[in-house]
């Protein structure tokens, strides 16, 4: 018999159907900037002060920290690599190779591609997502004459004076539209506010066709952020005492090493005197006595006071749970740069093959996901930029731009991809795949961050190239000897064939024609 639910009083229900998250517990740590009332993105940074000194304490951390810069390169490394490769597609094999010619000459000339004439494209490839990572957020902003000018993050400010919908220099409409990017005029100091709005400039993000003019780079965690936040935020404490823990263990261990030679003396001898060691230093106490402080250092003696007995203490210097430590620490601190152990401290030891490869492939999972951001956020738009740019000067340009059946920004970026770590399995599965029509040769190719076309142009062309001089070569061994065994061009050079195809040495030379019997009754005698 089921029980009666009808007598339940109603508050009972609704304390059945709370969520214990929404309770206060003495279990749980008190969070501050939570509002009941729910708040957007923007609040939870709304002191332009505190935003930009957390920014300063992440740039300290990139500077002066043994681990957090390392992790950081580590991180765009893997992410970058050699770099994001231009495949143009607009539908006409000629207009594609003459705006990829166009892309290299500007990407490769630092006077073309830097405002500051100091940074190719690619070496600015490597330095966006990572100030992007440090800094929270970085500004591009194209030149009217085709170079780039890198706005540092600490430079988007909004001045005092303004009543306009701002949020740290990014002027929104009421639908959160970007509008404006207010920039300073010179790189002002944090410690100095911006009091008008004269002492910036403001850099519209669209133009009047509509194009961005102004490339933010960021990752935005929520719908309603507007500028980002140093990935470090969530371990900025934890640095911090890993550091401080690092500091602690290496001056135990030089205090260890100090202190050589105990002295004792029976008690009522007189003992020498207390030679100085170090530099010595009084520190008042709380009761009004002193007391002094001197330095140590090595092969330092320490004399007792008659009758005391001094005993050597020598522990394990670092002591073996402060390695599996150390080894939580750095992996909270990467897991939040996507960067597994292995990759933190680039060593495998601790782990098989099998767990190698696990990591990397989830790690990979991270990588792939911030490349899709920085190419739409960096790449992109700055080659769309260019193209404009061109069509602008370029009157032959402008007319194939007007072709319906040509897309004139018609691209796409090949990301870079990893390194085999089963190079001999991995090329296996990625030719079956391709001989078995599970995937094209184009997209086996995009997958390894290289380009089909290229690939198999260069293979054409290296191929002909040694033909052609191994025909020469077969053609001189011939003349040179005349005799009932020429040999062919194959002798003397060896192709790569697909797997499965041998190539027999009969077809050196064409196979003589077998005799034809001729038919029964015309002189030939059957076999009975």
């Amino acid at each position: 018999m089921a029980a009666r639910t009808d007598n339940i009083p109603n508050n009972f229900r609704e304390l059945r159907s709370d969520y214990t998250a929404a309770n206060e517990s003495r279990f749980r740590r008190r969070r501050t900037g939570v509002d009941a009332a729910g708040t957007g993105a923007d609040y939870h940074y709304r002191d332009e002060s505190k935003y930009f000194k957390m920014m300063e304490y992440a740039r300290d951390m990139d500077r002066n920290d043994a681990v957090v810069g390392q992790l950081i390169d580590r991180a765009v490394t893997n992410m970058v690599q050699g770099g994001f490769k231009l495949d143009t597609n607009t539908g006409d094999k000629k207009l594609d190779e003459e705006l990829w010619a166009r892309w290299q000459e500007w990407a490769t000339d630092a006077d073309q591609c830097d405002l500051s004439g100091e940074l190719n494209f690619y070496e600015m490839e490597q330095l966006v997502p990572r100030q992007q990572l440090v800094d929270g957020d970085i500004v591009v902003l194209p030149v009217r004459d085709g170079p780039l000018q890198l706005v540092e993050a600490h430079r988007i400010r909004t001045p005092r004076s303004t009543k306009q919908n701002v949020v740290h220099g990014v002027l929104l409409d009421d639908h959160r539209k970007r509008l404006q990017y207010w920039v300073t005029k010179e790189d002002v100091s944090l410690q100095r506010s911006v009091a008008k709005v004269s002492d910036v400039t403001p850099y519209h993000v669209r133009d009047t066709a509509g194009h961005r003019q102004v490339f933010h780079v960021y990752n935005p965690k929520r719908v309603s952020m507007t500028r980002g936040v140093t990935a470090l935020a969530p371990v900025f404490d934890l640095c911090g005492m890993f550091e401080d823990i690092n500091f602690a263990k290496v001056v135990q261990q030089q205090i260890v090493s100090c202190f050589a030679i105990f002295r004792q003396f029976a008690e009522g001898s007189m003992s020498p005197i207390q030679p100085q060691q170090g530099a010595r230093e009084s520190e008042t106490l709380r009761d009004g006595s002193t007391r002094t402080l001197e330095g140590i250092r090595p092969g330092m003696q320490i004399i007792g006071a008659p009758g005391e007995t001094l005993t050597g203490f020598s522990p394990a210097v670092p002591n073996p749970e402060f390695f599996d430590h150390v080894k939580l620490m750095l992996t909270l601190i990467g897991v939040n740069l996507g960067l597994p152990l292995i990759l933190v401290t680039m060593d495998a030891s601790q782990t098989n093959f099998s767990g190698w490869r696990g990591s990397m492939d989830q790690a990979k999972l991270g990588f792939r996901r911030n490349q899709a951001c920085l190419c739409s956020r960096f790449h992109d738009p700055v080659y769309k930029f260019k193209v404009q740019q061109w069509i602008a000067e370029d009157s032959a340009l402008k007319t194939a731009s007007n072709n319906k059946k040509i897309d004139i920004f018609g691209h796409k970026w090949n990301f870079p991809t990893w390194p085999y770590i089963e190079p001999e399995k991995d090329a296996r599965a990625r030719a079956f795949r391709v001989r078995t029509g599970l995937t094209s040769p184009r997209r086996a190719a995009a997958e390894d961050g290289d380009d089909n076309d290229t690939i198999v142009g260069e293979t054409i062309h290296d191929n002909a190239r040694a033909i052609i001089r191994a025909k020469k070569q077969s053609a001189k061994i011939n003349a040179q000897f005349d005799d009932d065994q020429p040999v062919h061009w194959r002798d003397v050079l060896s192709l790569p064939l697909p797997e499965g195809i041998t190539l027999a040495l009969s077809e050196a030379a064409p196979p003589e024609p077998e005799p034809v019997a001729p038919p029964a009754g015309k002189g030939v005698k059957r076999a009975s």
